[in-house]
């Protein structure tokens, strides 16, 4: 077992339940093609993660034939009503497993690489929280070195009021932040410019 650990939080695939704002203008079918190439971007930067045991949260059920293998990434399914108490579950979850570093990200982030999430770790080592910024008002990364619940409480999700607010609870508790590069989500038909492929 390592000291660090990785969350990977994923919706399960299915026509019809992802990205939802971006199928109102692709359409069903491109838009579960898009997360799905999301997935493979983020199996491809997390697999070689040195020192770093990885685990994948599903928001329904826990799928072993999909491409997390699990020699390589425990398999959970989230626990709790909205998004901010499923994540708090997930770091609760990770230190109770005796883990000192835990990192979460999601799959909506085609610009995030292996080199951020390496670079987050290592400044988990001397700060006590990180953070990754979306352009979209909220973060796609967030690190810590212990529980703390508090900062999943009391957001508004997929505003811009939750990066703003998230920074502010957590300079409430330390001036030891460390902020990573500003990124893009994509959650919107102007986001897939960023891609390496086309769906449109």
């Amino acid at each position: 077992m390592n000291q660090q650990l990785l969350l990977i939080f994923t919706k399960n695939p299915e026509l019809g339940k992802v990205k939802t704002r971006l199928a109102k203008t692709i359409g069903d079918q491109k838009a579960l093609e898009v997360y799905q190439y999301l997935l493979e971007h983020t199996h491809s930067i997390t697999a070689n993660i040195p020192n770093t045991d990885k685990a994948v949260f599903y928001s329904k059920f826990v799928d072993n034939t999909d491409l997390w293998e699990a020699t390589h990434y425990q398999k959970q399914v989230q626990q709790g009503e909205g998004l901010g108490e499923r994540m708090s579950n997930g770091f609760i979850w990770g230190f109770a497993q005796k883990y000192t570093s835990i990192i979460i990200i999601g799959s909506d982030c085609i610009e995030i690489t292996q080199d951020i999430i390496e670079e987050a770790f290592q400044a988990l080592q001397t700060q006590d929280f990180v953070i990754g910024p979306a352009k979209d008002g909220g973060y796609y990364l967030l690190g810590m070195n212990a529980p703390y619940p508090q900062v999943f409480e009391n957001k508004t999700w997929s505003t811009a009021s939750v990066f703003p607010d998230t920074l502010q609870d957590l300079q409430a508790k330390s001036d030891k932040i460390h902020h990573l590069p500003l990124l893009s989500d994509v959650d919107t038909e102007k986001d897939l410019a960023s891609f390496p492929v086309k769906f449109v």
